[in-house]
């Protein structure tokens, strides 16, 4: 009976034995199906890539040009708001080579390595500025004080453009290492980064005056610079590149603390941007928050516009079409102490309500003063239809009469035809009659002389008036089959 548990015992002690074995397998091949996945130093080119990096360092000849034509490339975008113009100037835009330069020099130890790219991207950025300001300044196609979408998108930069330069620069340098470069993730880093546009933008400032778009502009700018170079650093020192070699040890550890010194002192105002940016960026998250959660919730309340956040001032600006009483004031900034918004708690809540009692006074009022509008329209369009109809009695009443006396005289006159026509013909006749009248030169003998009396336009001169009376004449004579036509002028 022992002999069967111990069997038992030891039948169980190897089914776990070869559970945890199985169990060792899987880890294992999985460990180097992902170790397979991920690793890329067997596909690094150490001499190649420091090679083509510094190849693309040197700012002359062609690179001056190209970087001139990508600034006006990149200026005619920003001020036509278009982003496929603006996207181009990024993929022609030599800046890339010296900020990989930085980041490289830092991590081989390669001092002069680190000065040539310094002064040629401080060449740089200092011809595109210059380039930037003289195109503004000359060709300001937009207003001075106010810039296209494409322009206003480059000087307040957050949290996500110091990922994207970050990102972006790991995914250029694993590109840039690998053998056989990839051409389509160095355009892609080119376009994300974008690199030429803050540039131009800040050249826009400077050109217009307004500093604050130049600051931010080159804000972004500098964030781009730093973290792609941030980015390399590390790339290359991960891939273990071979440190720069000196003549003696001296040289070596002089140049050593160089680097390091100089490569803390660009990290330190790195890493505070990005803590800075961060804090910036999950503060206007809690804010939207508040915005969604407790104020929008009100009930029977409404915004007027956006609220306005100012994370420099630390205030926080509401405007409501309601009155606001203080009760409501007191609530509101109250909620800003809540653990859930503890990064807003220092900020100043500013309330303003509208003068009015009520959003349903309001409302009220509006729906009477609707209904008033709508009866006023019916009535207007009820008087419209009485003139029409009393226009068109006058007319059938001016045809009998007319009728009547071409009945009773055959040479009567259809005078609203002729009244008409006369006043298309000639627009400045105010008024226009007609008469036969009784005349007499001996005081014997009367005759009956047609008389046509016209009020021209009090405007026109006596020297166009003349022969527009001649003509007048002419046309009346041969519409009322006279032989002669007395013109009379009415003053």
């Amino acid at each position: 009976m022992e002999e069967d548990i111990k069997k038992e015992v030891e039948k169980k002690s190897y089914a776990e034995i070869d559970a945890k074995s199985e169990t060792v397998r899987i880890i294992e091949i999985l460990k180097s199906f992902l170790i397979s996945l991920f690793d890329f130093k067997d596909d690094t080119d150490h001499k190649a890539t420091i090679e083509a990096i510094k190849a693309d360092i040197p700012f002359k000849g062609a690179t001056a040009w190209i970087l001139i034509f990508a600034v006006f490339v990149a200026s005619i975008g920003l001020n036509a708001d278009s982003t496929a113009v603006v996207i181009g100037a990024m993929l022609i835009s030599p800046l890339m080579g010296p900020i990989l330069g930085l980041g490289m020099s830092f991590a081989l130890n390669d001092i002069n390595t680190f000065k040539k790219s310094l002064t040629h991207l401080g060449i740089m950025i200092g011809l595109s500025l210059f380039a930037s300001f003289m195109f503004f300044y000359f060709f300001p196609l937009t207003s001075t004080t106010e810039g296209t979408s494409e322009l206003l998108g480059r000087v307040s930069p957050d949290i996500r453009d110091v990922l994207i330069a970050f990102f972006g620069g790991l995914a250029l340098m694993v590109a840039r290492t690998k053998k056989g470069t990839i051409a389509s993730v160095i355009f892609g880093v080119a376009i994300a980064t974008a690199l030429m546009p803050p540039l131009c933008t800040a050249g826009f400032g400077l050109a217009s005056g307004n500093f604050s778009f130049f600051f931010g502009a080159m804000y972004l700018f500098i964030i781009n610079t730093i973290f792609i170079a941030l980015a390399s650093f590390i790339v290359l020192k991960l891939l273990k590149f071979p440190m720069h070699k000196y003549a003696n040890s001296v040289t070596r550890k002089r140049y050593a603390t160089i680097a390091t010194v100089v490569g803390l002192a660009v990290m330190i105002p790195a890493i505070f941007t990005f803590i800075s940016v961060f804090n910036e960026s999950q503060t206007k998250i809690q804010f939207s928050r508040f915005i969604e959660n407790e104020v929008k919730k009100i009930p029977k309340f409404q915004l007027l516009g956006d609220p306005d956040f100012d994370y420099k001032k630390k205030e926080i600006r509401m405007s409501f079409f309601n009155e606001v009483t203080d009760d409501v004031k007191y609530v509101l900034k109250n909620q800003l102490n809540d653990e859930e918004y503890n990064r807003l708690k220092d900020f100043d809540l500013k309330i303003k309500g509208s003068d009015t009692k009520s959003f349903e006074l309001i409302t009220t009022a509006y729906q009477e003063k609707r209904e008033e509008l709508q009866q006023s329209k019916n009535i207007i369009d009820g008087l419209h239809k009485q003139i029409a109809d009393l226009q068109e009695t006058i007319s059938k009443l001016n045809a009998r009469i007319e009728q009547d006396a071409l009945n009773r005289n055959e040479k009567a006159v259809a005078f609203s035809r002729i009244a008409k026509d006369a006043k298309i013909r000639y627009i400045d006749i105010e008024e226009i009659g007609f008469a036969s009248m009784l005349s007499s030169k001996d005081f014997i003998k009367i005759d009956t002389i047609p008389v046509a009396t016209i009020k021209w336009n009090v405007k026109l001169h006596d020297s166009i008036i003349s022969p527009k009376e001649r003509e007048l004449r002419t046309w009346l004579q041969k519409e009322l089959e006279l032989d002669t036509l007395f013109i009379k002028r009415d003053k």
